[in-house]
Order: structure tokens, then C-alpha cells, then sequence
């Protein structure tokens, strides 16, 4: 391993996220020694500490300087067998060249957000503390969420509320945020969390402006387009024989996912207007898992975010492999 850039952030604010499926994730990635394993979401370092304390070698990248920063002092202890680097996961394939060129035997994607930035009020994304209206991931990069629902028109607002929050009062919301911006821009948390509530009706545990919290989250960070950049990135990254698991938590992301695989998996490729199958020049990987794997009921117990995760794997062909 080369190097380990290091980044600067708030190291007073403790840095907490619970990882999902632990167990799961080493059972399928098999860290161990000799091997390196790119975790392209370091987030807390949850699943990383499991990996280097199996043995293994640990790339992670995490574009948020405040959880590189407090992962560093985490994993410090761990030496030359960790790596990391501040970038987002749709940027691995250059970093895993510049620091294991010869490749790498397993990448972990983690696609939840993590408790500390949920519930960090000074981040944007808590629906019950007053904070500025921001939601980046990379708080040096993109636009923020007030800039969207500020400046964006209503039906773009309306398909963002309705593709990635599936808000079924998606137009309403976003017919009520372009009135009330009109008189008075939306800066904070709680003030846009107000107006999406008054639309939606307070109903059940959930939070009326959940969804719309969640889609705009999407949008800021470009959390789609991302993990497709990723997905593709990732078997020039792997060895023969390496594997990639992915836990989603986000029915789109999950169909992603589940596509990619396939698309990766069939040596061949029939469709109607064919005379006759041809063969897939995509074809690479091998599923692991054809179904997804879930949370066992005991940690949705300890940890409630965990009950819609969903982990995928699939595996690089080996050569000379059927």
C-alpha cells in the first residue's frame, strides 16, 4: 500500500454510524491476509475495522472530510495496511490503480447515510433540528438543497419528489415550495420540513417530509448517477475470483444494482428481433447472491435503519472459468 492522505474536519463531533450487516459482509468479501479489499465508503469505518482485523489490506474512500478525518483516528493503529483518500466512490477506479495497481479482491459499497450526518443539524439533513438548507455529502462541492428548491421549476421539483422520494403528493409539494419561494427563499431545515408537512398531513412515525428530504438528498449529491459510475468502474478494479457486494437501501438503487449483475452474469444476450442469442461482450461476473441478502431480525432490533438494507454480491469470472 501507498500512502495515506489524511484530511482535516470537525474532530471534536463525534463521528457515529452503526455498520449494516457486518457479519454478511465478510462472510462474502473474505477479507484475509495477502488480499486488499476497497471499501469505497469509509463512512465510520464500521466494516473497515472488520476487515483489517481479519488481515486483510484496506483502501477507503469517503467524500466527506469530517468521516475520513475521524476514520483515520480510528484505523490509525493499522499502519501501511490502510489507505485512504477523500473521494467519492465514482472516482475508484483511480484511485484503486494509483494505489493497488495490480488490483484488488473484494470492494464494499455502503450506500446508507450515516447517523452522524442525519442527525448533524449543522449538515442540513435533519427533518427535527434547525440547520441550513445543504445536504452535501462534500460540503466544498455541488449545489446545495436550498439551491434547488429555490431556483429549480416546479416540474422538475415534482419529478425529483416523485422518481427518487416515490412523495405521492410529489406536484403538491412542489407547487406549494414554488408559492411560498416566491415571497420568501427557503434557507433552513425546519422551515422547508413545515411547508412540505402542511401539504402532506402528519400521519404515522414516519415523518410527513421524509421523502422529500430524501429525494432532494439524492439530487444534491447525485447519488444515482454515482453508484452507475461506480458500478461500471468496478471489474477493471477486481482480480479474477474478486468480489463486489453493495448494500442499498433505496428501491432505485436496488434495481441498479440487480441490473448491473445480470447485465454482467449472461454469457449471452436474445432478444426478439433476433434470429438467434449472441454472446454478451459484457459478460465478466458471476452472482453471488441471486437474491438480496437482509438484515436477521435481531440487528433490526439493535438497529432500525438496518430493516430496508439490502446486500447484492457478485464475483469476477476466474480465468479459463465456464
Amino acid at each position: 500500500m501507498r500512502g495515506d492522505e489524511r484530511t482535516g474536519g470537525d474532530r471534536g463531533l463525534p463521528f457515529e454510524h452503526v455498520s449494516v450487516m457486518p457479519k454478511e459482509v465478510i462472510h462474502y468479501l473474505e477479507p484475509g491476509p495477502g488480499k486488499t479489499i476497497l471499501d469505497s465508503t469509509l463512512g465510520g469505518a464500521g466494516h473497515a475495522k472488520k476487515i483489517l482485523e481479519a488481515g486483510a489490506e484496506l483502501i477507503g474512500l469517503d467524500q466527506d472530510p469530517n468521516a475520513l478525518s475521524h476514520a483515520a483516528q480510528r484505523l490509525e493503529k493499522y499502519g501501511d495496511a490502510v489507505a485512504l483518500r477523500q473521494l467519492n466512490f465514482s472516482e475508484m477506479l483511480a484511485a484503486g490503480r494509483e494505489i493497488c495497481p495490480e488490483g484488488v479482491d473484494g470492494i464494499l459499497m455502503d450506500l446508507g447515510v450515516s447517523s452522524h450526518q442525519l442527525d448533524c443539524a449543522e449538515r442540513g439533513f435533519s427533518l427535527r433540528a434547525q440547520g441550513p438548507l445543504d445536504m452535501r455529502m462534500n460540503p466544498d462541492k455541488g449545489v446545495t438543497a436550498a439551491e434547488v428548491v429555490n431556483e429549480w421549476d416546479e416540474a422538475e421539483l415534482a419529478r425529483i419528489f416523485w422518481e427518487l422520494g416515490e412523495e405521492r403528493k410529489s406536484r403538491a409539494v412542489a407547487g406549494a415550495i414554488v408559492r411560498r419561494r416566491g415571497t420568501k427563499p427557503f434557507r433552513e431545515t425546519l422551515d422547508l420540513a413545515d411547508c412540505v408537512s402542511r401539504v402532506i398531513g402528519r400521519k404515522g412515525r414516519i415523518h410527513p417530509a421524509t421523502r422529500v428530504f430524501q429525494a432532494l438528498r439524492m439530487t444534491v449529491n447525485r447519488e444515482m448517477e454515482c453508484l452507475e459510475a461506480a458500478l461500471e468502474s468496478a471489474p477493471a478494479l477486481l482480480k479474477p475470483g474478486g468480489r463486489i457486494a453493495v448494500i442499498t437501501f433505496h428501491s432505485l438503487e436496488d434495481r441498479m444494482v440487480k441490473r448491473f449483475f445480470k447485465s454482467r452474469s449472461q454469457p449471452e444476450i436474445d432478444r426478439p428481433e433476433w434470429p438467434a442469442a449472441r454472446s454478451n461482450p459484457d459478460f465478466c461476473m458471476n452472482r453471488i447472491t441471486r437474491r438480496p441478502v437482509v438484515a436477521e431480525p435481531d440487528e433490526v432490533k439493535k438497529n432500525p435503519r438496518s430493516r430496508s438494507a439490502k446486500l447484492r454480491v457478485a464475483e469476477m469470472r476466474k480465468v479459463g472459468a465456464s
